[in-house]
């Protein structure tokens, strides 16, 4: 591949187009060996899988020769992802409905907004929870098992490298991380400090979407086992696949209700999925006692479910006012995060260009170190930094960062 015939592709699928427990399907058993068939279509010369409990990511570097369409039209684009869209397929144990509506699935980026979502997600802000550090340490496992592999090359690895390095001085910078909890933590807690969970306590997990995705992470992180269910098997099997759990069927989980110590419910039903009826013959014999937390939005446990022996019944209202203090404390740090993003993605784009254009390494340093004076006088004259000993340590610690991203150009010896 030529310098500066390429375009940087990410096709993904995440828990914001579609359910959780269907991810299982999308998913691939060896990442290696699936980068490396990405890799044999042809114009594609790296390729690198993010694959979490909540996203499944190809990055890929594709060439532009000079007989092919250009990737970026439509009539480039469509055919490149065809051959990726094939190629999943092949690979992965999707169902026909899948298949039928993967156009409608699939998330398709190019370039700068490539870049701009690696680093949004990086910094926390494309999680389930907002500022979770779970997703740093992830794509640092991802770009390093790529090296290794050596599906990646130049492309991906300095724009995975740098990404990671600018996320942590967001992240460092903003404490973006700092208190971030889930609903689904809330909820685990509060079933510690009202029913005593732990870990020789039975507990049921009902849902299989976003919400349950939370409870079944703070379970896990606990240690603490659970099943879950759903209303049908196939879903909770999907999702225990992603996120643990043991699989069992919603008439099942209503046979044994009496057995289970602690039940989250976090469902989208539209429906009462537990009622007075539905448990009465299960529970009224019930000596031992189960604590129901529904945190579905809406509810879907019923009040009357109250009157049957044994029951504790908890609802979201309970975690609303701890939800809202954090959310609103969070606000503010997201704000602040995204303008850094703002700012840093012209370094980053302008780090992209330096490996396409090759030969103009020294204009496209010059034009980051411009940008870095520009930005460093803005900031010393908010400041009102006059102290020239302070002055001279911000001023090495900007140049030191734009050094660690952009190899300062050489001049050759005549």
């Amino acid at each position: 591949m030529n310098d500066g015939t390429f375009n940087v592709i990410n096709v993904r699928v995440t828990f914001r187009n579609i359910p959780i427990h269907s991810l299982a399907r999308f998913s691939f058993k060896d990442l290696a060996a699936a980068s490396e068939a990405f890799k044999k279509i042809p114009g594609v010369s790296e390729c690198v899988i993010l694959q979490t409990q909540s996203r499944v990511e190809i990055f890929t570097v594709n060439a532009m020769e000079t007989d092919s369409p250009d990737l970026r039209s439509s009539e480039g684009k469509t055919l490149i992802i065809s051959k990726i869209r094939e190629t999943w397929q092949s690979l992965t144990e999707l169902e026909q409905y899948d298949i039928d509506h993967f156009d409608q699935i699939l998330e398709v980026y190019v370039n700068t907004d490539v870049y701009l979502h690696l680093l949004k997600l990086a910094c926390g802000l494309e999680s389930v929870v907002v500022g979770n550090e779970t997703i740093l340490g992830e794509l640092k496992a991802t770009i390093l098992g790529a090296k290794l592999a050596k599906t990646s090359d130049k492309i991906l690895n300095k724009l995975f490298d740098t990404v990671i390095l600018t996320a942590t001085r967001i992240r460092n910078s903003t404490q973006i991380n700092k208190g971030a909890k889930s609903l689904g933590e809330m909820a685990v807690k509060i079933a510690e400090q009202n029913a005593g969970l732990d870990a020789k306590k039975r507990v049921l997990l009902m849902g299989t979407g976003e919400t349950a995705a939370m409870v079944a992470k703070s379970l896990n992180k606990k240690a603490y086992p659970f099943d879950v269910c759903s209303m049908t098997i196939e879903r909770a099997t999907g999702f225990s696949k992603i996120l643990g759990g043991k699989p069992i069927g919603f008439k099942e989980a209503l046979k044994e209700f009496n057995k289970f110590d602690f039940v989250f419910v976090a469902t989208t039903s539209d429906y009462f999925a537990l009622t007075f009826d539905n448990l009465k013959l299960t529970m009224e014999n019930n000596t031992k006692g189960t604590m129901i937390l529904d945190i579905s939005d809406p509810r879907t446990v019923d009040d009357t479910v109250m009157t049957l022996p044994g029951i504790k019944l908890m609802f979201r209202d309970q975690l609303t006012e701890m939800e809202e203090r954090d959310l609103k404390a969070q606000e503010e740090t997201i704000i602040a995060v995204e303008k850094i993003i703002a700012k840093e993605i012209a370094v980053i784009e302008a780090t992209m260009k330096l490996i396409e254009q090759g030969p103009q390494v020294t204009d496209v340093f010059a034009s980051v170190d411009a940008l870095r004076k520009k930005e460093l006088e803005k900031t010393l004259e908010l400041l009102g930094e006059t102290d020239e000993k302070k002055i001279k340590i911000i001023t090495d610690l900007t140049t030191a960062i734009v050094d660690g991203i952009l190899p300062k150009p050489t001049v050759a010896k005549k």
